[in-house]
């Protein structure tokens, strides 16, 4: 549906407002879908289930060695270790993702403040592709913006992203090392780490909704410098049809 957006001969920086917007809506859905993927996992929890005890019984043929011989199973406790196993997969992929659409939403939404105050007028957030075709996380930084309201929430916000974004990538060089590299201080400052930088996609996407509303403080100028453009027009187009109409007369 493209009922919301700004029509298409709208002047740039409505649809530069667009874009980043695009950003924060898919990562909201990637948010969402984390949300309910923490639930299904939750759900399947044994300590939280009441397993029926009941058994079945199970064999293959002949010619399959240990399978051959019948042994019982207890399906119910089968089948939520299998969905266990599902939805933590399911649970770690919209993590991931939603992660990687928080932190576009916050860089896009800085790098389009970044531009409109260097005189640049972007239509889109630009981003380059990975070996994937996925959409490369960029800076996320926003300078000073002077008397912005907004600028001690902005800059507090930043630095829970920051600070996170360092965490995670601590936790995941820590991982990435050999067994024998890996002393027992090691180990605690990686889960420790890995634990602060659960927060990362939250604290991103607060931050590019920040980052989102200090983008429209930049755009201020723009806004008022097209309205004069659009009054001066009407102006000329006014005087225009006045002399006409006086000549006809």
């Amino acid at each position: 549906m493209t009922h919301n957006m700004a029509p298409a001969n709208a002047p740039w920086f409505e649809h530069l407002v667009d874009s980043v917007r695009a950003l924060g809506e898919a990562a909201r859905e990637w948010q969402l879908a984390d949300q309910q993927a923490r639930l299904l996992e939750a759900g399947v929890q044994f300590e939280r289930r009441s397993l029926h005890e009941g058994r079945i019984l199970v064999h293959g043929p002949a010619t399959r060695g240990y399978d051959s011989k019948p042994r019982t199973r207890e399906w119910h406790a089968h089948a939520v270790m299998d969905l266990q196993k599902i939805y933590m997969e399911h649970r770690f992929l919209t993590r991931r993702r939603y992660e990687h659409a928080a932190m576009l939403f916050a860089s896009g939404a800085a790098r389009a403040i970044a531009q409109v105050r260097a005189g640049e007028q972007p239509v889109r957030v630009l981003f380059t592709l990975d070996a994937d075709r996925m959409p490369v996380v960029g800076g996320y930084k926003v300078g000073d913006l002077g008397n912005y309201s907004g600028q001690k929430a902005l800059a507090a916000a930043y630095e829970r992203v920051a600070s996170m974004d360092y965490a995670a990538e601590v936790a995941e060089e820590i991982a990435g090392r050999e067994d024998h590299e890996v002393s027992e201080r090691d180990a605690g400052e990686m889960f420790e780490a890995g634990a602060f930088a659960e927060g990362l996609p939250d604290a991103a996407y607060e931050y590019g909704r920040l980052a989102e509303g200090a983008l429209r403080f930049v755009l201020l100028g723009a806004r008022q410098e097209h309205g004069k453009e659009l009054a001066a027009r009407r102006a000329a187009e006014q005087a225009a049809a006045a002399d006409e109409q006086g000549g006809t007369q």
